[in-house]
């Protein structure tokens, strides 16, 4: 669950400019304020937009390849669905761009946050079970979008979804009302070693992109209360959950309740998904549960298309996870491919095809 940690500070994602053609996909990076955090949120959006703005590829790096959008384009004015995103532990906003801009020419605004204390260069093992935080980030991405008169002209405030990857998945399955239990949770990183349960015990985080030597954390040591409450924001009404995080911990009465369509996707093949995020039980429990997988993927296949000379790249940064290097014999912009049509699907059934 928690990927790329040591060498995501010396590679953030930056936008470079590109040759100018016909605007697609706008994207503008905003501050949203977020009075939980006592600070305030960097935010990207991505939208359907007029020709105009200046053609940027967003989440660019040494590793990885970005994607084409235009910064502040302009906005077509016309109610369009919004889709909210979360991001993994360690991740960025900004990695899920090659799947944002496929949204937003579909007719979707797209919004995530870099989640405070779980995003790259700033992550601590402490910190990263508090998805109530997280829960927070993306509710106040919508307070701002559906209010502020720049994006309100353009979004359907009654059709609203969320999609979530990995610690994503888990803050999405949260804000559409799962609720997990933090003695299931402990119990199950009393035996489980790898993933979620060894960040908590390697005791090293990052913070303003150092590494820094943490404590181990004790997962019994965490706000009960916080930890078990429900999250649900009612402005939601779609949710897809890409391998996501605590699958062994969540209630099943709490899923049982959810009433809006929960799409889940696990990437891989049954056998090879491992226990941290495997979602099949989990999918059979929501009334409109649905699950998927997709065959010769892995976890690390959700990220961004890696560049030539990337896998070797991350190998002087200490990586040893095959970030760059799918499980199977399908190439990342294959896997990309099925991804967004799965989650642009179910998202086009629940928000765009509404009466």
């Amino acid at each position: 669950m928690n990927l790329f940690q040591a060498f995501c500070s010396l590679i953030l994602p930056i936008t470079f400019a590109v040759p100018c053609h016909a605007a697609e996909v706008g994207m503008r990076q905003i501050s949203v304020a977020a009075p939980e955090r006592e600070r305030d949120l960097t935010v990207t959006v991505w939208y359907p937009a007029e020709a105009g703005g200046e053609p940027v590829l967003v989440g660019d790096n040494k590793i990885f390849k970005g994607a084409l959008a235009f910064r502040d384009a302009p906005l077509i004015k016309r109610n369009f669905p919004l889709v909210v995103m979360s991001h993994g532990s360690g991740g960025r906003i900004e990695a899920m761009t090659w799947l944002a801009t496929e949204l937003a020419k579909a007719g979707f605004v797209v919004a995530g946050p870099n989640h405070p204390g779980t995003t790259s260069g700033d992550s601590t093992p402490a910190d990263t079970p508090k998805l109530w935080e997280r829960t927070q980030d993306l509710s106040a991405v919508i307070d701002a979008l559906t209010t502020d008169t720049h994006w309100s002209g353009a979004i359907d405030a009654a059709r609203i979804g969320v999609v979530g990857f990995s610690l994503g998945g888990a803050t999405a399955m949260e804000i559409a009302g799962a609720r997990a239990s933090l003695d299931a949770y402990a119990r199950y990183c009393d035996t489980y070693t790898k993933w979620d349960c060894a960040w908590f015990s390697g005791e090293k985080g990052y913070v303003n992109d150092e590494p820094v030597k943490v404590d181990k954390v004790d997962l019994r040591t965490i706000d009960k209360a916080r930890f078990d409450q429900s999250n649900l924001d009612r402005r939601v009404q779609a949710a897809v959950l890409v391998d996501p995080g605590l699958a062994q911990a969540y209630e099943a009465e709490s899923l049982k309740e959810i009433v809006i369509p929960m799409s889940f996707i696990n990437l891989g093949s049954s056998g090879t998904i491992p226990a941290a995020v495997i979602a099949d039980r989990l999918a059979k429990l929501p009334p409109q549960g649905s699950y998927a997988t997709v065959a010769g993927a892995d976890h690390f296949s959700f990220l961004p298309e890696c560049k030539p000379g990337g896998a070797e790249k991350l190998v002087t940064f200490g990586e040893v996870d095959p970030i760059c290097t799918d499980s199977g014999t399908r190439s990342r912009a294959d896997i990309h491919t099925e991804l967004t049509g799965l989650i642009r699907e179910a998202l086009r059934k629940t928000l765009k095809d509404r009466p």
